[in-house]
């Protein structure tokens, strides 16, 4: 798994191939490891490596599973950033709550107000093709069709 990010679902794959195929009672060892939202995927696969007699370990931390203290720091680490992630949620939605009071509709802006779509229903009414409308409008054809 040399160079690859725990962000990425390479990574992932690499080590559910790694402990499908078993240790053989090596560490799994990482150059840095980021206290943050992906920390869960060591701290949920430590069970199953320690089953197999493997450990962690992360050079730059100095982090070490086999050991008491280690493990210590490795489960307080990711009690640490499962709080930073609940208050990321809970910021978050606190955020969206207080905008939806002021008002603020979020997300994307309609390609079409309701002016403009009860012209274009008029104009394919009319006879006119959906295309040469929705080329008119400036917007795709299937932005026309959700739009009705």
């Amino acid at each position: 798994m040399r160079g690859e990010s725990g962000r990425s679902s390479r990574f992932r794959q690499k080590l559910s191939a790694a402990e499908d195929r078993g240790f053989d009672r090596r560490d799994v060892m990482a150059h840095r490891v980021d206290v943050g939202r992906r920390w869960t995927i060591p701290l949920k696969s430590s069970p199953t490596w320690a089953n197999r007699g493997a450990g962690f370990r992360s050079l730059a931390e100095s982090i070490d599973t086999t050991t008491a203290g280690g493990r210590l720091v490795f489960h307080v680490m990711g009690a640490l950033a499962e709080f930073e992630r609940s208050l990321i949620q809970e910021r978050t939605k606190a955020g969206l709550q207080a905008a939806k009071s002021r008002g603020v509709i979020g997300g994307r802006p309609r390609a079409l107000s309701r002016a403009k779509t009860a012209h274009a229903r008029k104009r394919i009414d009319a006879g006119e093709s959906p295309a040469s409308v929705a080329k008119s409008l400036r917007v795709g054809r299937s932005t026309l069709y959700r739009a009705f």
